[in-house]
């Protein structure tokens, strides 16, 4: 009997080593594998090529996926072969059952109590081992699976070919084994981590923002073109110059005999040195710096990307027919992700106000995005500002003082000008389950 438990206490220790060996391959953080090896670590060395190259992590799963099957087969038939013989003069004696049913009966506790056992202690442990402590277990068993891809080296061939030939037939894409999430899956892992303490409230927020950076467009974030301040390019000097220092911004476009063409952007420094220098300054052509233009469509963090590469802070948006729709900045993307920024030299943005009616005021130019926190309710539609949706639900510019309903919620134009909405008043929602 000892010699009979020490091969099933083997082999079910080799069914958890794969066991933990393939979900801390499929869950380690390559940069801390990454970081470890550039610390000179070197079984971090051994298994930082794997995660990095899908078609080896599939190879090494594939690997862990043979060792467990072979010692699970090897595991039964094992126990059948030297347990089941032992208990069917137990369950014929003292169950009084017949031969055959006794060694059926045998057989089916043999092999239920190993699929318990190996259940246990070769799945569920070393996997919540694995989950806990992915970085030291996949380690610990880098050195044994390169000996195991190896001794399977074959069988890997053979069986990772007949499971590609399978989906190319059912006509499955095959991307092998990935260390990627997609932005609905790390939300859900943002959210668990919040649930489970290890974030503060704001930083959920920033996360959670973050990552809808790449559904926020240019159009969404940018200073509508009515908004910016621009100098035409023929305007004499001093004009400029008085037009600029009294003005809060540093870098303001140029344009020639239309907004639509914007010619470059001027730095207030630049200005005043070139003005100052000997020999003064008679063209604005002189110190403009190129404009970056972008697509009113471009994502926010294209839009990053974009102003990085081109190392500028500022991008003039374009609809596709090319007319300019406004300008957007570093500053609009960074407000988007960590809440408003402050600046000296700007005049502070309308914030929504709750009154003491309990009505709340609107900014016209605030975003839906998120509107449901102050009205109770969603609004969803083409238009991006509070503005532009009460007037996409009426089909034409409201009058100030007018009243409508929106989803149930009672709306008041506050103000209106240059046919634009300036402000207005909501009347919450009460909230479900009581009154406000």
């Amino acid at each position: 009997m000892l010699y009979t438990g020490l091969v099933i206490a083997v082999l079910i220790v080799v069914n958890a080593f794969y066991v933990a060996a393939e979900f801390a391959a499929v869950s380690v953080r390559r940069s801390r594998i990454r970081r470890l090896a550039d610390d000179g670590n070197a079984s971090a060395r051994r298994l930082l090529p794997t995660l990095e190259d899908a078609a080896k992590l599939d190879r090494y799963v594939a690997a862990c996926q043979i060792g467990i099957t072979i010692s699970s087969l090897v595991l039964g038939a094992f126990g059948q072969a030297h347990l089941a013989g032992k208990l069917t003069p137990v369950f014929a004696q003292w169950g009084g059952l017949q031969a055959v049913a006794a060694q059926s009966t045998s057989a089916v506790v043999v092999l239920v109590g190993l699929t318990v056992v190996q259940m246990v202690l070769g799945e569920l442990v070393p996997k919540s081992v694995a989950l806990q402590y992915s970085t030291q277990t996949s380690l610990y068993t880098a050195l044994p699976m390169r000996w195991s891809l190896s001794l399977f080296s074959w069988s890997i061939a053979v069986l990772n070919g007949s499971g590609i030939a399978v989906l190319k037939w059912l006509r499955v894409p095959y991307g092998g084994h990935r260390h990627i999430h997609s932005p609905d899956e790390i939300a859900l892992l943002i959210a668990e981590s919040r649930d489970g303490g290890l974030l503060e409230p704001d930083e959920h927020d920033r996360l959670h923002e973050a990552l809808r950076l790449t559904k926020r467009t240019a159009r969404e974030l940018m200073v509508p073109r009515r908004q910016v301040m621009a100098v035409e390019m023929n305007t004499p000097l001093d004009d400029v110059l008085t037009q600029v220092g009294e003005g809060p911004y540093t870098r303001v476009p140029v344009y020639s005999a239309t907004m639509d063409e914007i010619v470059g952007i001027l730095h207030a420094k630049d200005l005043m040195l070139r003005y100052f220098e000997p020999g003064g300054l008679s063209d604005l052509a002189e110190v403009m710096r190129p404009a970056v233009f972008v697509p009113e469509s471009v994502t926010a963090d294209r839009l990053l990307a974009t102003l990085r590469e081109q190392r500028s802070h500022q991008a003039i948006v374009v609809d596709e027919y090319g007319g300019v729709e406004g300008l957007v900045t570093v500053e609009d993307v960074l407000t988007e992700l960590l809440g408003p920024v402050g600046d000296e030299l700007k005049e502070d943005q309308p914030e929504p106000e709750t009154l003491p009616d309990g009505r709340v005021r609107l900014p016209g130019l605030q975003h839906v995005d998120g509107i449901e926190q102050w009205t109770g309710v969603a609004w969803e539609g083409e238009a991006t500002t509070v503005g532009g949706y009460v007037i996409e639900l009426l089909g034409r510019i409201p009058a100030s003082g007018e009243r409508v309903t929106i989803h149930g919620v009672e709306v008041e134009i506050e103000s209106v000008a240059d046919h634009v909405v300036g402000s207005v008043l909501i009347t919450p929602l009460p909230p479900l389950g009581g009154e406000m």
